[in-house]
């Protein structure tokens, strides 16, 4: 078990939770996981996954490209006062889902945990609920969405997460008049009700009394819905589906702390009880790195730290679920942002965005067998490794750590480094390089970095190269037939043993 203290069970304070180990072994080794973006969201294909949000905007003074998401949604549906949010969950059908063939196309990619957005923004829980009428088993689909996944998940030895976003569900703003609405609307604000999801706009349906419209839109009191809605579909989803990493997304500081701690001591208790390994992420600073892993939405560190992160990124160049005109990253830019993280004491966590029938499009499915492919020749340099004394060398830089960080194009001459045991250390390219050799410059013979005789160098689904060389402008490789054709190169460093 990977707890700190099991004298105990876990009590809702951070010096009880702190206890808990923040990253299970089986997170260190794992480096790659896979999760969906797929909901309701996905029937209309548009924009992105926080159309439930931008369909109520016949106003945003600030964001002229919101109000045209409502005019499509108007000339497609009829008027979100007509047609809301929740009349798209009968079209939600996933026709064409399969669980088992999601597992074989995960496995495959190379990853080793899985799981999906159990519930978004949007209050449409993905699960078979009790706690709220707006899930999978009930309406849209009517199957147990996460129970099928996650079955089929651990029947190929991963580990499963799901991701939380419900923090943003809460209508926080029903106390609003029709002029103080109307006057945010025309104001230039780009956060116009930034902490709920669904705007309050008056007449439209997150304004609705209806007693079950309400539990779906997040119209609800306060105190209530804290206590028998976000705290409660948490516990039930722990009870219901043991999952091995609960992620949060942002504004889970909107949530009171004690009920923040209520749900990490709830966790970690039943872990504890079935001798379960778990563990949580979260963005920002929405809770402490004593019992948590915190993690970077389209970002990453620019440097190597001694507390592991994850980053969570897509597959694609724009939403996070399925859009009609979504495009999808090279898979250089996926694998080498993977590499560059691994480096650095970095996992990575990579979205998938189905189309609302279950299906993946195929430029999704190519990346992740390429992906596959890259990872079946050279896993061993990414998988159960840890990082070395720096991460790595070379031209290319990160504008910063954080989120949201902009795109770099890597080079030959950007190399990282992973180590394995006390004797092997993986040098990879990110890229071929141009001549016959590769010189690394951190491995140069006057640098106390690597102070070790080398016993032999080899390429990684090659065999022993020969021929090198290593001197004060650092180790020289011979780049030979054997190493063309490839987006990252790998070769194996094993040190000399000294002789006793």
């Amino acid at each position: 078990m990977a707890q700190r203290d099991e004298a105990t069970t876990y009590q809702p304070d951070e010096a009880s939770l702190s206890r808990h180990s923040e990253v299970p072994e089986w997170f260190r080794d794992a480096k790659l996981g896979i999760y969906v973006h797929w909901g309701v969201y996905s029937v209309p294909a548009d924009r992105d996954e926080w159309y439930p949000r931008w369909m109520h905007f016949r106003e945003y003074a600030s964001r002229p490209e919101i109000e045209a998401v409502y005019q499509r949604h108007v000339e497609r549906y009829g008027p979100p006062e007509e047609f809301g949010y929740h009349d798209f969950v009968p079209m939600f059908t996933a026709e064409n889902f399969d669980a088992d063939e999601w597992a074989d196309l995960f496995v495959a990619a190379g990853a080793k945990f899985a799981g999906l957005v159990a519930e978004h923004h949007d209050g449409f829980a993905m699960w078979d609920s009790a706690v709220t009428p707006w899930n999978a088993a009930d309406k849209g689909p009517e199957r147990d969405v996460v129970g099928e996944l996650y079955e089929a998940y651990r029947e190929r030895g991963l580990k499963v997460m799901g991701s939380f976003h419900h923090a943003r569900n809460l209508q926080r703003y029903s106390d609003l008049t029709a002029e103080e609405s109307n006057a945010l609307l025309a104001g230039e604000d780009r956060w116009i009700f930034s902490d709920s999801h669904y705007p309050w706009i008056p007449g439209q349906p997150p304004t609705s009394d209806d007693p079950e419209l309400r539990l779906l839109y997040g119209n609800v009191p306060e105190s209530e819905w804290l206590e028998e809605i976000w705290y409660a579909k948490l516990t039930e989803f722990i009870d219901s589906y043991h999952p091995d990493l609960i992620y949060f997304d942002s504004w889970l500081d909107t949530i009171p702390q004690s009920y923040r701690d209520r749900f990490a001591a709830y966790y970690f208790n039943a872990a504890r009880e079935r001798g379960q390994d778990v563990m949580v992420t979260h963005k920002q600073e929405d809770l402490p790195l004593t019992w948590s892993v915190e993690d970077f939405e389209k970002g990453r560190m620019d440097r190597l730290t001694d507390q592991v992160w994850m980053t969570d990124d897509t597959i694609s160049d724009g939403s996070w679920c399925y859009t009609e005109d979504l495009g999808v990253k090279p898979l250089t830019r996926v694998l080498h942002d993977f590499i560059d993280s691994v480096s650095k004491n970095g996992q990575l966590l990579l979205n998938v965005s189905p189309m609302a029938d279950g299906t993946i499009p195929d430029n999704q499915r190519a990346v992740l067998n390429d992906l596959g492919h890259w990872m079946d020749r050279n896993g061993e340099a990414i998988y159960e490794t840890r990082p070395w004394r720096v991460y790595g060398e070379g031209p290319t830089k990160l504008s910063g750590s954080g989120h949201f960080l902009d795109a770099v194009s890597y080079t030959a001459g950007d190399i990282r480094f992973t180590t394995k045991g006390s004797d092997t250390l993986y040098v990879i390219a990110l890229g071929e390089p141009d001549g016959d050799t590769l010189t690394v410059k951190s491995l140069a013979s006057d640098l106390t970095l690597y102070e070790d005789e080398i016993a032999s160098i080899s390429l990684v689904g090659g065999g022993e190269v020969n021929g090198w060389e290593r001197g004060t402008e650092g180790l020289v490789i011979p780049v030979g037939d054997d190493a063309r054709g490839q987006p990252a190169l790998v070769w194996k460093i094993v040190r000399a043993v000294p002789e006793e």
